[in-house]
């Protein structure tokens, strides 16, 4: 039975991630999904659970009945407009993904969270890979980080190729380059340049009559996602990407640390691996959307990321019993 205190959950944007954000609420027992936020015809949405599907129009309407909203939009466009707009009215959890605009996303959100809680870039990376770059180098001081995605799907980049006009389907795989992951284990501390660490590959299925050329081309030169890696591009049918890229989006990818204390060296590292990159990525924002809550409670207002969250704040258990059966 639902509790009268439980978090009062609304999602804005009901694709991957809004799916796998459902999922997560559904599974915790302090929360409850009120509604779901679509710019499609909220008639045509069939969603897992019972909560309303409504306009993303009327959401400015639900500001006493909701404690936070958990936005699953893309960062290449959505969350640049609706990260600001919601912050202003609601608690807000997002996954922005754009790591070199970061800093002037924070700021833009912390301008409009006036008296709300908005926690921004707290997927797993950013987010949790964030708090392992931070962690490993505050242990290790004399040494090198590095970050390895893949193989898998990023949402992200995807996200932004199926910006393109003239894209009608695309997914993106990032691919680690194994002899870097090996240099890195091996202790050297090497220096990589952004092309020598990942390859991209995408797959494209182009509407009709579209300059394939001119597609590539975009892909290949666009600035923060593509312009700094060696970039593969497919053009495949409809039928070859349905079959073979359109459902399974499995991820993951690794920090690693080297350092040493004195006179010996270590290696530090953390790895994910992942069957469904938005279902996680969807766990990831309901943990941060129950942070939001309770820091709002205590009046910690504005913008903060996950280096601003105390770990107690991510989990159903009081910190107590989390002391007892963790520490």
């Amino acid at each position: 039975m639902m509790q009268s205190d439980n978090i009062r959950v609304g999602i804005v944007g009901y694709g991957n991630v809004g799916c796998g954000v459902e999922k997560a609420v559904m599974q915790a027992s302090d929360m409850e999904l009120r509604a779901v936020f679509t710019r499609r015809d909220p008639n045509s949405l069939k969603i897992e659970s019972a909560a309303k599907v409504m306009s993303i129009s009327a959401a400015s309407a639900m500001t006493d009945a909701l404690d936070v909203l958990i936005l699953c939009g893309g960062s290449a466009t959505d969350l640049q407009e609706q990260g600001p707009y919601f912050a202003s009215m609601f608690n807000i959890v997002d996954s922005f993904d754009n790591h070199a605009k970061i800093p002037e996303y924070l700021a833009t959100i912390d301008q409009a969270a006036h008296n709300k809680t908005a926690i921004v870039s707290s997927g797993w990376d950013p987010g949790l890979f964030s708090m392992m770059r931070l962690l490993f180098g505050a242990v290790l001081p004399d040494g090198a980080s590095y970050t390895f995605w893949g193989r898998g799907v990023s949402q992200g980049h995807s996200d932004a190729v199926r910006r393109i006009t003239g894209v009608k389907h695309a997914v993106q795989y990032t691919i680690p380059i194994e002899d870097a992951i090996n240099a890195v284990r091996s202790g050297v501390r090497p220096e990589f340049t952004t092309r020598e660490k990942h390859l991209r590959e995408c797959y494209v299925v182009a509407e009709s009559g579209e300059d394939k050329s001119a597609i590539e081309s975009e892909i290949k030169t666009m600035p923060n996602y593509f312009a700094d890696y060696d970039t593969t591009v497919h053009f495949i049918d409809e039928d070859d990407f349905m079959a073979n890229h359109g459902s399974k989006m499995p991820h993951g990818g690794m920090v690693m640390h080297g350092g040493n204390t004195g006179e010996h060296g270590h290696i530090m590292e953390f790895s994910l691996k992942l069957e469904s990159n938005p279902e996680f990525t969807g766990s990831v924002l309901t943990a941060y959307a129950r942070a939001a809550v309770r820091l709002s409670r205590e009046r910690q207002y504005g913008a903060k990321t996950v280096f601003d969250v105390p770990l107690t704040y991510l989990s159903e258990k009081d910190r107590a019993d989390l002391i007892k059966e963790l520490l």
